[in-house]
């Protein structure tokens, strides 16, 4: 990080006195430059790995973990486990003398001259103040024997295995479905985030949460093209939607590893505030994935959480500060500062990332607990292939799509997604079911729209044939080509429809003018249908003529009285 030199240039000349007393060196009345050259030749011919045997257990364990941190470490976590150092003036010092009675190993090591402090750019590029070694102490110990080079199925490996509940939920494979479901909605109508819950009934997870990641991931993985309007397919789906299950899963995960959506904001219990902070996800996730075990079976989350926080705890607050974000408890309404509050942030964040993102991309089961018991996780074997960098096991057989004479269209869990992709250009969707197929109905709308993208009526007829393997059913098929000559045929809406009792009371209400713009076509001689936006002003337009109307609003029939 910094040389010796350039250490002791930033320490205040009775400091650098200090040290030279503590390796005997008589520095009194020697100028500040001086003082660092003699300072940086007697301390860079001690041999640190002798050195750290003879310091005080305290004093011995600061150094080490200064050392397994690849030779510095933020200077508020370092201060939290190992105390602090007091900051003092030179007339100060003069007074206190704190190198005699330190009052933390951390203090101890700074007046011996093993640790200095300075700001450098943290991961996120933000500057932080850090406690450091340097170069020329650092550099005596081999890089083998620090902590951070250990390989991560070791890290891993402390975690306990217990036994496999009664009740979990099995792994689920849905996000690739929910995914082409919203590209092809975008195909008919471009997207905007905030329009997903206009597309929630037609996911088979209606988690709005789990819906902004999926669509956040189809963009990232450049499924999706923004355009003025919205986002849109884009011709990488041709490609990507014919992929079996497993590929794009791992396409998926791969994708989320590097995301930029951000869990934190949306762990549940916690709300996010303000402008002036910010944390970087890929943090998180890559703490939580080389801290995951590389065997099959059931862990506690709990432990899992204790274990980062006791060997990694600052994993998505580099510079170890924990009172600058704006995080509240959504119960209580308080602020979460401070480490003390670790389990309600982070702890929170861990969880949400193992039992929202983790399972809804088909990486790990959960159970069903009790009241009493802990919740547990199971990384599946699709998650294990992919941490071990393993090839996807990608066998499957397609199912053919159904298409009914009825004009629905049946597309199983399992058929090819380009096909459904397809179908949704041609057809009207319908509310998804988990465990049933997906359901289409053409209609003369969507038939419109198909031909307003290019697809003519002998394509649709082709292509429904070579989806399906079979022929179409003589009423479908007679239907698509009616409309293709005679357009739309007949139309099935809501109204509200206004009753009389006498035919003069609507030869009444058409000719005055206070009435007769919210009132549009007849339905014989004693019924009309009200405009829906102006039915209430009909109403009030109808009293000021002496005729009260009686409204049913479930079924919007209106009765003049």
């Amino acid at each position: 990080m910094f040389s010796l030199k350039q250490a002791l240039h930033d320490h205040e000349l009775i400091v650098l006195r200090v040290i030279g007393e503590w390796w005997e060196l008589d520095l009194t009345g020697t100028e500040k430059l001086a003082c660092v050259n003699i300072l940086a030749e007697t301390l860079g011919a001690v041999d640190m790995q002798l050195e750290i045997k003879y310091l005080g257990p305290e004093e011995s364990a600061a150094l080490e973990d200064l050392i397994n941190s690849g030779g510095r470490t933020p200077v508020a976590s370092f201060e939290r486990v190992h105390g602090t150092v007091r900051h003092m003036g030179p007339g100060r010092l003069e007074r206190e003398e704190p190198w005699l009675d330190p009052i933390s190993p951390a203090e101890a090591l700074w007046y011996r001259g093993f640790l200095f402090r300075a700001f450098d750019e943290s991961e996120m590029s933000d500057l932080v103040e850090y406690y450091y070694l340097p170069d020329e102490l650092f550099d005596q110990f081999p890089k083998q024997s620090l902590e951070t080079d250990k390989p991560i199925d070791q890290k891993s490996t402390q975690l306990t295995q217990v036994t496999q509940p009664e009740e979990y939920i099995p792994e689920i494979t849905d996000a690739v479905d929910d995914i082409t479901t919203i590209i092809a909605f975008a195909q008919n109508l471009p997207v905007q985030e905030e329009d997903l819950k206009s597309i929630q009934p037609l996911l088979l997870n209606q988690n709005l949460k789990r819906a902004s990641l999926l669509f956040v991931l189809a963009s990232e993985l450049h499924l999706l093209r923004a355009t003025d309007e919205g986002a849109k397919p884009s011709r990488k789906i041709v490609t990507w939607l014919q992929k079996k299950r497993e590929e794009s899963l791992r396409d998926v995960a791969n994708a989320w590893s590097r995301s930029a959506w951000n869990e934190l904001w949306a762990t549940p219990g916690i709300i996010c505030e303000g402008s002036g902070w910010q944390n970087d996800p890929i943090l998180a996730r890559t703490t939580l994935l080389d801290s995951l075990p590389r065997e099959e079976g059931w862990y506690r989350i709990s432990e899992l959480i204790n274990f980062i926080k006791e060997e990694e705890p600052d994993f998505q607050r580099p510079d170890g500060n924990y009172d600058t974000w704006y995080i509240r408890d959504l119960d209580s309404g308080d602020y979460l500062a401070g480490f003390d509050n670790w389990h309600m942030v982070e702890g929170r964040l861990l969880r949400f990332l193992i039992q929202g993102p983790m399972v809804w991309l088909g990486l790990v089961e959960t159970n069903i607990p009790h009241e009493e018991d802990d919740f547990l996780f199971r990384l599946t074997p699709r998650a294990l292939d992919w941490l071990g960098d393993r090839p996807v096991v990608a066998e499957e057989v397609a199912i053919p799509i159904v298409i009914n004479g009825n004009a629905t269209i049946s597309v199983p869990f399992n058929a090819n997604r380009y096909h459904r992709f397809q179908v949704a250009r041609l057809s009207e969707a319908e509310a998804a079911k988990s465990g049933f197929p997906f359901q289409y109905r053409l209609t003369p709308k969507s038939l419109k729209r198909a031909k307003e993208q290019g697809i003519e009526p002998d394509r649709m007829h082709n292509f429904l044939e070579k989806a399906s393997g079979r022929p179409l059913p003589p009423s479908v098929k007679r239907a698509i080509q009616r409309w293709s000559e005679l357009g739309t045929e007949a139309r099935l809406e809501k109204v509200i429809l206004l009753r009389v009792r006498d035919p003069e009371i609507l030869e009444k209400l058409r000719s005055n003018p206070k009435t007769r713009d919210y009132i549009s076509e007849s339905m014989g001689d004693l019924a009309v249908v009200a405009r829906p936006g102006d039915w209430q002003k009909l109403i009030e337009a109808t009293a000021e003529l002496g005729l009260l109307i009686d409204h049913d609003s479930s079924d919007w029939i209106m009765t003049v009285a």
